[in-house]
């Protein structure tokens, strides 16, 4: 069966990994010159400006997403850093009471928690709440029954749910809890402040943060040495190792369909594609309401356009510089408050500063320097892509004028930094949506805000519309590599579940 497969991302790669296991003949199709779509990095001079992955879950034993990687990479042979900090965020109105205004989330959960109940004793029934939630994920698979979708599960197999019963009680109390609400509870000032300053000031399920630390405790949650695009290159030479074939700079403007039966893909460049199958692994909005011309629609997918069901991830203001120096002195993840309020011109109010240090990655930046990256995220996307479609010159001197006053804040912090400046690069929402088409040039899919245990608001199939199916990071709110893979793998079952084609993993027995 000869199938089109919309997007060189991690799903369309997986994806395709998958059904050509499993005797499928595919292609891929991709309007970029390089795999990867949002997991993405790129050189200038002798540095490696990264785009993406900071961890990729799953890196080793501890967490069941190594099993699904497994599949595709030889996960033995990547390396892997291990932080022993998350993040370290600077607070603006408060201090602990050593006087020390910084707040550390650390990855070991039993120094986290010496920490944390040094830090403010009088929380400490609160704090162990929060250990103990995190201990719970650890003893569990989690996602359980990881390798197969319902319909191929053992009747043995679902019944070891059973054994799942004490993290569902934590799961229950911790379902609704956002990091504003848990600290609402907090009687310490420092740590109230710096658990509601741990989303960037937004307010998120605690589960967003808890399962992550889980897993970094295991050592399980590593960044990939090299960065986004070596790692997305691995999966896209699995690909083509198993017989996929990648068409490069083939951008999509049309799903064909005759008689509500997709038939295949037509291009930009005015040629077209038979299939019997299509996938698209591209943009959720371009693919339903451009490559469909919205005609495969019904009032759910209507209310998600609307952004009456979930926000849409933020988008991303990338400042990456290419430095003369290491800057081993400053934690390598970390954010810091600024003196005055900067308004940036597509209206977004910035307080503070988040500063990405890749000493740790020596093979990014030529020896004894380093890359530094400043991330600010907004929600009006859209102004930055609409500026630069109307007037170009005018997006320039915006972004570069941003970029700018940015740089001298980060100068006046670290010190040493302006002077030391070689290499430079500025990624706007425009820069995201112009390479991967992602709606509103967001950094990733649907945001998951408050509500983590939404089901999928996107559908594999869509209404009336025959040989034809989706899969992204669009398909789970909070997207991200790991939902991506999971989503690729579980519809690579239902597809051969489908043509009564018994599902296989090359190399398993």
């Amino acid at each position: 069966m000869k199938v089109s497969i919309i997007g060189a991302g991690v799903s369309g790669l997986s994806l395709g990994c998958y059904l050509q296991m499993n005797g499928f003949k595919t292609a891929i199709y991709e309007k970029h010159s390089l795999p990867g779509g949002l997991c993405a990095s790129w050189k200038k001079g002798g540095y490696t400006f990264d785009g993406c992955l900071h961890w990729v879950l799953g890196s080793d034993n501890g967490s069941p997403f190594y099993k699904l990687w497994s599949e595709l990479l030889d996960m033995k042979s990547i390396e892997f850093v291990n932080h022993e900090e998350r993040l370290a965020v600077e607070l603006k109105e408060n201090g602990n009471k050593y006087g020390d205004k910084v707040f550390r989330l650390y990855t070991n959960t039993d120094r986290l928690e010496a920490y944390l109940l040094d830090l403010a004793p009088e929380d400490s029934r609160m704090i162990w709440k929060l250990i103990r939630l995190i201990r719970t994920i650890q003893k569990f698979e989690m996602p359980p029954m990881i390798e197969n979708i319902s319909k191929l599960q053992t009747l043995r197999r679902k019944m070891e749910m059973i054994t799942y019963f004490p993290f569902l009680i934590q799961f229950l109390k911790w379902r609704h809890v956002t990091n504003y609400s848990f600290a609402s509870r907090l009687k310490n000032p420092f740590l109230k402040e710096a658990f509601e300053l741990l989303f960037d000031g937004d307010e998120v399920n605690l589960l967003v943060m808890t399962m992550p630390l889980a897993f970094y405790d295991q050592k399980s949650a590593g960044y990939p040495v090299g960065g986004s695009a070596k790692f997305a290159k691995r999966i896209a030479d699995k690909y083509e190792l198993l017989g996929g074939k990648i068409h490069y700079n083939k951008g999509v403007k049309k799903i064909n369909v005759e008689n509500s039966v997709a038939k295949g893909v037509l291009f930009d460049d005015g040629t077209s594609v038979y299939s019997d199958m299509t996938i698209s692994a591209a943009d959720w909005n371009f693919t339903v309401f451009k490559a469909l011309e919205g005609k495969y629609i019904n009032k759910k997918i209507l209310e998600l356009a609307a952004l009456k069901k979930l926000e849409v991830y933020p988008s991303v203001m990338l400042i990456s510089l290419g430095v003369g120096r290491s800057f081993n002195e400053f934690a390598h993840f970390f954010r810091f408050p600024i003196k005055n309020e900067y308004l940036s011109p597509d209206g977004t109010a910035y307080n503070q500063i988040e500063v990405h240090i890749y000493n740790y990655d020596k093979s990014i930046a030529p020896e004894g320097k380093t890359v530094i990256a400043m991330s600010f995220y907004t929600r009006n996307g859209e102004f930055w892509i609409n500026m630069r479609q109307k007037d170009i010159e005018e997006y320039n001197i915006c972004k570069t004028s941003f970029a700018n006053t940015m740089i001298d804040i980060l100068d006046e912090k670290m010190g040493g930094v302006k002077e030391f400046i070689e290499e430079m690069d500025v990624a706007t929402p425009a820069t995201y949506n112009r390479y991967t088409g992602n709606w509103k040039g967001s950094a990733q899919g649907w945001f998951p805000g408050k509500n983590l245990v939404a089901a999928s608001p996107v559908a594999i199939t869509l209404p009336g519309l025959k040989n034809f199916y989706y899969t992204s990071h669009w398909s789970i709110p909070g997207g991200g590599l790991p939902s991506v893979l999971k989503s690729a793998h579980d519809l690579a079952q239902r597809i051969c579940l489908k043509n009564n084609i018994k599902f296989k993993i090359e190399g398993r027995l």
